[in-house]
């Protein structure tokens, strides 16, 4: 009697969601492995330029407050 209430889930399991559920896994596992399109390229790039630019920025500021409060950075970690 339990058995018969398991075969329905089971066959409805093994005929729709199985096939539905390989077929999405291995589309997604053939797009990672393609690697990046030519927007996300050129997005990456974009993050890789702002990087620069915000680190360039940050050397500059941490610069101006060396030379106007040279003991910034140990104030800073005291509190």
């Amino acid at each position: 009697m339990d058995m018969d209430l398991l075969i329905a889930p089971i066959i409805i399991f093994m005929i729709v969601v199985a096939p539905i559920w390989l077929v999405l896994h291995y589309r997604s596992k053939r797009q990672v492995s393609q690697g990046l399109t030519d927007e996300e390229f050129n997005q990456l790039n974009d993050l890789i330029a702002k990087a620069d630019k915000m680190n360039g920025r940050i050397h500059t500021l941490e610069a101006i407050l060396d030379a106007e409060s040279p003991e910034w950075r140990t104030k800073h970690e005291r509190v």
